[in-house]
C-alpha cells in the first residue's frame, strides 16, 4: 500500500479566542489532539505544521517524538504556506490536509478521499453551491508540492492558486459524503467560543446517545 501522510495545519491565528486555537481544550484534550486521534490509524505518519518555534515547543509537549512538528517555511501565516511546509516534509505518496480545529473529522470520509485519489492529483469535497473544502482533502504529495511552490513563487497565497495548477482533480459531492456522515460534522470547525460550546454539547450528547 502506498504510504500516507496526515498534515494538520495548526499555525493559523485565532483572534476570536486570544490564544492558540489548536491548544484549546475540548472534552479534556486539545483540539489538535482530537484531529490527530481521528486520523492517526489511517496514515503512516502525521505532520503538525506550526508558525513559530515557540508554538513548536508548546506542541512538542502534547505529542510523542514520532509526530513531526514543522515550522512554516516562510513567516507569512496562511494555509498555503502551511500546506507547502507539510508537503515538503511528507514521505507519503498521498497526503490528507486537515485543519487543527475540526474535532469531528470522519474516518470514513477520509478513507473515501484516499481511495478516490488513485491516478489524480487531488480529491476535494465540494458543496452543491460550488464551494470546496481544500483543507479537508487528499493530494498527491509531489504534485501538490510543485503546485504550491509555483504559486508561492508567483506571489500567490490562496489555496485555490495551488489547486488551479494541479492536473486532474476529482471532486466528491458532499451529497455523497452525507451518506457516510449524515450531519457532515466532519466539516465542523471551531471558529468561535460559541462553536467550542456547541462541540462540547455534541460530545456530551454522543456519550449519552452513542
Amino acid at each position: 500500500m502506498n504510504r500516507r501522510t496526515g498534515i494538520i495545519l495548526a499555525g493559523g491565528a485565532a483572534e476570536r479566542f486570544g490564544c492558540d486555537k489548536g491548544l484549546l481544550e475540548l472534552d479534556g484534550k486539545p483540539l489538535v489532539r482530537h484531529v490527530f486521534d481521528r486520523i492517526k490509524d489511517q496514515v503512516d505518519e502525521v505532520i503538525v505544521v506550526v508558525s513559530s518555534n515557540e508554538q513548536k515547543r508548546k506542541y512538542s509537549k502534547i505529542f510523542s517524538a514520532e509526530t513531526k512538528i514543522q515550522t512554516d517555511i516562510e513567516k507569512e501565516n496562511c494555509p498555503l504556506i502551511g500546506a507547502l511546509t507539510g508537503f515538503a516534509n511528507a514521505e507519503g505518496v498521498y497526503s490528507v490536509l486537515l485543519p487543527c480545529d475540526a474535532p469531528f473529522i470522519s474516518k470514513d470520509v477520509i478513507e473515501l478521499l484516499f481511495e478516490a485519489s488513485s491516478n489524480v492529483d487531488a480529491t476535494i469535497p465540494r458543496w452543491p453551491n460550488g464551494y470546496i473544502e481544500p483543507l479537508q482533502a487528499v493530494y498527491h504529495t509531489r504534485s501538490a508540492l510543485s503546485a504550491a511552490e509555483e504559486a508561492v513563487m508567483n506571489g500567490k497565497r490562496r489555496m485555490q492558486s495551488m489547486i488551479s495548477l494541479l492536473h486532474g482533480i476529482r471532486y466528491l459531492s458532499t451529497l455523497v459524503l452525507r451518506e457516510i456522515d449524515s450531519d457532515l460534522l466532519t466539516f465542523f470547525n471551531v471558529n468561535t467560543p460559541i462553536d467550542l460550546k456547541r462541540a462540547s454539547r455534541i460530545i456530551k450528547n454522543r456519550k449519552i446517545h452513542p
